[in-house]
């Protein structure tokens, strides 16, 4: 299941209990590690579960200039998929032998 960064804030004014929920966008490493993660759920689900909502332009900027720091090169979201991910279908269970010699 693709995670999400998200900080709640517990409020007490007046005696009322007031939750209000404020989306971090994600940085670095860990919004590298979580476009990897929703990669194949497509841009429009990566950007919201890394806390920027709708922002799809600001997502793939900080995707790119994440990716630049840690000298990896993508064009797009699918490049951080690895081939496993690619080939897999969901709701599926992949049966393979150990090797070829044994089937």
């Amino acid at each position: 299941m693709p995670f999400c960064y998200t900080q709640l804030k517990f409020t007490h004014p007046y005696k009322i209990l007031t939750i209000v929920t404020q989306e971090t966008p994600l940085t670095g490493n860990i919004l590298i590690s979580c476009a990897k993660a929703n990669a194949k759920s497509g841009m429009t689900v990566a950007a919201r579960q890394c806390g920027y909502g709708d922002r799809l332009a600001d997502f793939q900027q900080a995707l790119q200039s994440a990716c630049a720091e840690a000298g990896i090169e993508i064009h797009e979201l699918s490049d951080l998929l690895t081939d496993r991910q690619r080939h897999q279908r969901a709701g599926g269970v992949e049966i393979a032998p150990d090797s070829y010699n044994q089937l």
